[in-house]
């Protein structure tokens, strides 16, 4: 068995090893700049809730399969565990503390209270975002179709049945 080398000191890593360096970006959230420094490899849910204390969008797998960091970019269902931060730069987004950000709850918030649509709450600002955006592009005709543009979007409480009152409730209203 041979003798370890010597120890490397923090200035014998090479650039590589240490990582991309910080860019700075600004990203409108809500309506309200950021600028904030991060690693080009930095996620929008990571910059969301590291960076800028917005915790509402959950980390639920981290890998785009549960919808609980959905949020919106330009309008439009973003995962934002899969989104780099550095990719909104420029463009528009709109988290759950953003959605209604009177005093006043959103009209999907109050149908989620009133058909009891969420369980522990972990999914529910996914699931939120995710209902009002179903609701503007007008999927909404009948339960399957709601499932199925809800479909990113998982519950593990299973609060499914609810989540679909919840949404038919607003869609009837307008």
């Amino acid at each position: 068995m041979s003798a370890p080398g010597p120890a490397l000191s923090h200035q014998d890593t090479t650039a590589a090893e240490r990582g991309p360096h910080p860019v700075r970006i600004t990203l409108s959230i809500n309506g309200t700049a950021h600028d904030l420094d991060v690693e080009p490899r930095v996620s929008l849910l990571d910059a969301l809730r590291e960076h800028l204390a917005l915790t509402g969008a959950k980390k639920g797998c981290d890998q785009g399969t549960c919808g609980a960091c959905t949020v919106w970019v330009e309008g439009r269902r973003v995962l934002a565990c899969l989104t780099l931060a550095v990719a909104c730069e420029g463009r528009e987004v709109t988290t759950i503390e953003g959605l209604a950000p009177e005093a006043e709850p959103h009209p999907v918030q109050r149908a989620f209270v009133e058909h009891d649509a969420f369980q522990c709450g972990y999914c529910t600002p996914g699931q939120i975002m995710s209902a009002v955006a179903l609701l503007e592009e007008g999927h909404t005709t009948g339960d399957a179709e709601i499932k199925e543009w809800m479909s990113g979007n998982i519950c593990r409480c299973a609060a499914y049945p609810n989540i679909r009152a919840a949404i038919r409730a607003v869609r009837d209203q307008t």
